[in-house]
C-alpha cells in the first residue's frame, strides 16, 4: 500500500511563497509519475503539475506556469511544489498523487492516479 502525506500549507498574503511537500511511503517511488492537484469548495479537482518518474519531464497548468515548480527527490521519496507569487485564486486544498500507469510521461488527468494524499490547505489573502 502506498501512503502519501502532504505538508507545508498555510495562510499567506498575495505575492508570498509556499513550499508544499509530499512524503511517499513505498519502495517503488522512482517507478511512478507524481502529480499535484487542487480543489476549492464547490469545484472539481484541478490539475496543477506533474513530474515523471525520473524528474526529466514536467507539465504545468496554464494558471500556474511560471510561478510554480514541481520537483522530486527519489532518494528520499519526496515530492515538492514550490509556489511563488501566490494569488487569492490559488487558495485550495492541495493534493499529491501517484501514477503507476504513466511513469514516463505522467498524466494531467486525476483518473490516471492510483494513490492520493489527504491534502493540505493553502489560503492566500488579498
Amino acid at each position: 500500500q502506498v501512503q502519501l502525506v502532504e505538508s507545508g500549507g498555510g495562510y499567506v498574503q498575495a505575492g508570498d511563497s509556499l513550499r508544499l511537500s509530499c512524503a511517499v511511503s513505498t519502495r517503488t517511488f522512482d517507478s511512478m509519475a507524481m502529480g499535484w492537484f487542487r480543489q476549492s469548495l464547490g469545484t472539481e479537482r484541478e490539475f496543477v503539475a506533474v513530474i515523471n518518474q525520473n524528474g526529466e519531464r514536467t507539465l504545468y497548468a496554464d494558471s500556474v506556469k511560471g510561478r510554480f515548480t514541481i520537483s522530486r527527490d527519489n532518494a528520499n521519496n519526496m515530492l515538492y511544489l514550490q509556489m511563488n507569487s501566490l494569488k487569492p485564486e490559488d487558495s485550495a486544498f492541495y493534493y499529491c498523487a501517484a501514477d503507476r500507469r504513466n511513469p514516463v510521461r505522467g498524466s494531467i488527468h486525476a483518473t490516471s492516479y492510483d494513490y492520493w494524499g489527504q491534502g493540505t490547505v493553502v489560503t492566500v489573502s488579498s
